[in-house]
C-alpha cells in the first residue's frame, strides 16, 4: 500500500504542480487511512469499499475532528483513488458516493487598518536587524503572499525600479505589485543592510548569519513587533494576508484581479473576502437609513 502512496505523491508532485503543504496534508490523511485499513485487517487497497469509506469518516467525525479537516480528507481519499482507478490498479472507485461534512466558510480574523499600520511602524529603528524586519512586514502586506513564499524569495525576483516581485510556487508563476512605503523599505534593505547581512546567499531574506530565514523565524518577527504595538490579538503571518486581501476588496479591488494576486487556483476561495463586504454594508446600512427601526 505504501507504494501505491509513493506513486500517487510522485504524480501530485511532477504532473499535478501540487503546493508542498498540499503534498504533505494528502500524504498524511492516506497514512491515517492505512491505519484504519489495517486495523481492520484490510491489506489492499483493492478491497475497500464504500461501506468501509463511511464508516472512517464517521470514526474521524467522532474522534472530534473538525469539519473542515474531515473534508480535506475525503478530498485526498477520492484524489488518490481516482489515481489508482486511472492506472489499473483498482477497477471501481469506492469514493463516487461519498459525501463530505458540510464546511461553513468563516470570514478570516484580520487586522483593521490601523492595526497594520501601527504594527509597521514598530521596526523603527537604525540597526540592520531591525531594517531587514520593516521591509519583510511591509512586502508582506504589500502582496498579500505567504510566508514560505516570502522567505523563498530570490533577490533576482524583485523589480525595485518597476515595482513588483515574482513569486513561484511549485512552478506556477505570478507577478504581484507593491507600493512606495514596500519599495521605500526594500530599497533602504537591499543597498544598507543586505549586503553584509547576506553574504553571498541567492535568497532576499536571511537570519542574521546569512542562512535562508525559516518560517518559525519570521514567526516570532511578527510576534515580537505585535507586542510592541499592543494588539491585543494572535497575529500571524497569515493573519496579514487576510488583511491585504480584506483591505484590497473594501477599496474596491475586484476578484479575479485579487485571486491573481494571491495565487488562488479556485475564485471561491476570493469569494470568502467579500462576505465580509458585504456584512460591513448591512452594517453601515442598519445604522443610516431612517426606517430601519420603523
Amino acid at each position: 500500500m505504501g507504494e501505491n502512496i509513493e506513486n500517487f505523491i510522485q504524480y501530485l508532485t511532477n504532473v499535478k504542480r501540487s503546493s508542498n503543504n498540499t503534498i504533505a496534508s494528502y500524504r498524511r490523511d492516506l497514512n491515517k487511512l492505512t491505519e484504519y485499513m489495517s486495523l481492520n485487517k484490510i491489506s489492499s487497497f483493492c478491497d475497500v469499499n464504500n461501506t468501509m469509506l463511511n464508516s472512517y469518516i464517521l470514526k474521524l467525525e467522532k474522534d472530534g475532528m473538525s469539519s473542515a479537516t474531515v473534508s480535506r480528507n475525503v478530498a485526498s481519499i477520492r484524489s488518490f483513488f481516482s489515481f489508482l482507478l486511472n492506472q489499473g490498479i483498482i477497477s471501481k472507485n469506492p469514493t463516487e458516493n461519498i459525501k463530505p461534512p458540510k464546511v461553513e466558510k468563516k470570514t478570516p480574523e484580520t487586522l483593521s487598518i490601523e492595526e497594520v499600520s501601527l504594527l509597521l511602524e514598530q521596526p523603527s529603528g537604525k540597526s540592520s536587524k531591525e531594517i531587514r524586519d520593516k521591509a519583510m512586514l511591509e512586502l508582506l502586506y504589500a502582496t498579500g503572499m505567504r510566508v514560505t513564499e516570502l522567505i523563498s524569495l530570490k533577490v533576482s525576483d524583485v523589480n525595485i525600479s518597476l515595482n513588483f516581485v515574482q513569486c513561484i510556487d511549485n512552478g506556477r508563476e505570478r507577478i504581484i505589485p507593491f507600493e512606495n512605503a514596500a519599495k521605500n523599505a526594500l530599497t533602504k534593505y537591499l543597498y544598507q543592510v543586505r549586503p553584509s547581512m547576506c553574504g553571498d546567499s541567492e535568497f532576499l531574506f536571511t537570519n542574521c548569519k546569512g542562512e535562508q530565514m525559516t518560517r518559525q523565524g519570521f514567526w516570532k518577527i511578527i510576534k515580537l513587533y505585535a507586542t510592541r504595538a499592543n494588539i491585543d490579538k494572535d497575529i500571524t503571518p497569515h493573519m496579514i494576508r487576510h488583511s491585504f486581501a480584506m483591505h484590497m476588496v473594501n477599496n474596491g479591488a475586484d476578484l479575479r484581479s485579487l485571486q491573481e494576486m494571491l495565487g488562488h487556483s479556485d475564485i471561491s476561495t476570493t469569494q470568502i473576502y467579500l462576505k465580509s463586504k458585504r456584512s460591513k454594508l448591512k452594517e453601515v446600512y442598519d445604522k443610516a437609513h431612517p426606517r430601519v427601526g420603523v
